[in-house]
């Protein structure tokens, strides 16, 4: 998260890889919250948005799996839980392949 507050001429020095998985930990983060995940939160549920952020995550890893290197393996199980969390959490489940970015990683 550090690496989203620098100001942005500082952001050149830092591999992308940082900056994408500092980004992508912003999308799990809120995605778990919209999911009600957050520990020592009340859940407050929110499936549009969460189906919003983790079709985001799921597009981010999907353009840049192959560039992630140590960094991509805990952020897609991080995606991976919250598609779970999200079946779980729907009254109609999207059928298997076509919940929230589900798609984009096959």
């Amino acid at each position: 998260m550090a690496t989203l507050d620098l100001p942005m001429r500082e952001l050149v020095s830092v591999p992308a890889a940082d900056v994408i998985s500092a980004a992508a930990t912003v999308l799990i983060r809120s995605g778990a919250q919209r999911l009600g995940l957050t520990p020592g939160e009340e859940p407050d549920l929110d499936l549009d948005e969460a189906r919003v952020l983790i079709t985001a995550l799921a597009g981010l890893l999907a353009a840049t799996r192959e560039r992630l290197g140590e960094h991509g393996e805990p952020l897609i199980a991080g995606l991976q839980t919250l598609q779970n969390a999200f079946r779980e959490a729907s009254a109609h489940p999207d059928a298997p392949g076509e919940g929230p970015g589900e798609d984009l990683l096959a």
